[in-house]
């Protein structure tokens, strides 16, 4: 396994599969069903060629992009009042300190062993980008997942337009050939698709939950742990489904799948349940209690 940002053979078979599959779609499907020289496969090719690149792009600066580091001065203030919610360790109650790493962990962040540093807001450490996904990169993973299934779909739906277009007789020759690329990109797509639609998805209900794939699995102890003591578990940085999303994409919607639009906060610090205010019905209910 390499370092960060360092050229794999995952990230060569991702670049492969991409370029195959841009070019069975543009030069071999599209010709075959609508033809380059007509409008409609022109601005077909046009609209597919601009999504590849979309995807190489985003795909880059997700393995290229640091996920972001922990500054090695980071040291928790439990008397700041703006901070309400410390992370401590299961065992012990202590704040969360990093042994390998030497210092203390902010919220989120978790050491990965593959890269050998604690990472802000750790999801994952993914072998098709060769590094982590984390605060920095979260967005532009998630964006080129998105791209990339829709670039799937736009694909699929290419290679099968040409599979049901006969071809005449005279050109049976060359149309050998293009049948067996399309065989071949089709046999790529199906698993590919599927795989990444459900990686979609999965992230999907994540943003939407505010939750990190290191937080659900915790999240499935801590719950676990809350039911058999008799208590209610909730995730501290569930804000309701809006505000999820802003906390992940940004302020502005129309910036939300733009792979320039940058990250929200430092990764030191995120809101919590602890921020937002009661609600006036939420705060008489609480004083009739009292």
């Amino acid at each position: 396994m390499g370092r960060p940002g360092y050229l794999t053979l995952p990230i060569f078979s991702v670049l492969a599969a991409i370029v195959y599959v841009y070019y069975t779609a543009v030069f071999v499907a599209v010709p075959r069903w609508l033809g380059l020289a007509t409008a409609a496969g022109a601005a077909n090719a046009a609209a597919f060629t601009a999504l590849a690149a979309a995807c190489v792009a985003t795909y880059a600066v997700a393995v290229c992009r640091d996920p972001g580091l922990v500054p090695p001065s980071f040291e928790p203030d439990v008397e700041d009042s703006g901070s309400p919610l410390h992370e401590i360790k299961r065992k012990g109650g202590d704040l969360r300190y990093c042994q390998k790493c030497g210092h203390y962990k902010p919220p989120r962040a978790h050491h990965c062993r593959v890269c050998k540093r604690c990472v802000l807001k750790m999801d994952h450490h993914c072998i098709w980008i060769n590094n982590c996904v984390g605060h920095e990169n979260y967005k532009i993973f998630f964006i080129f997942v998105l791209y990339a299934v829709i670039a799937c779909f736009y694909a699929m739906i290419l290679i099968i337009g040409s599979a049901l277009y006969s071809v005449p007789v005279d050109e049976q020759s060359s149309n050998d050939s293009s049948r067996t690329s399309i065989i071949i990109c089709g046999v790529i797509l199906c698993p590919l698709t599927l795989a990444l639609t459900v990686l979609l998805g999965w992230h999907i209900y994540l943003i939407l939950q505010n939750k990190t794939t290191i937080e659900y699995h915790e999240g499935v102890r801590a719950l676990w742990l809350a039911e058999k003591g008799g208590n209610l578990y909730h995730h501290p940085y569930d804000l309701g489904v809006y505000e999820n999303l802003i906390s992940v994409l940004g302020h502005n919607i129309f910036c939300w799948f733009c792979p320039l639009s940058k990250n929200m906060g430092n990764g030191l610090r995120f809101r919590t349940t602890h921020d937002i205010p009661l609600s006036p019905l939420k705060s008489n209910s609480a004083a009739s209690q009292q």
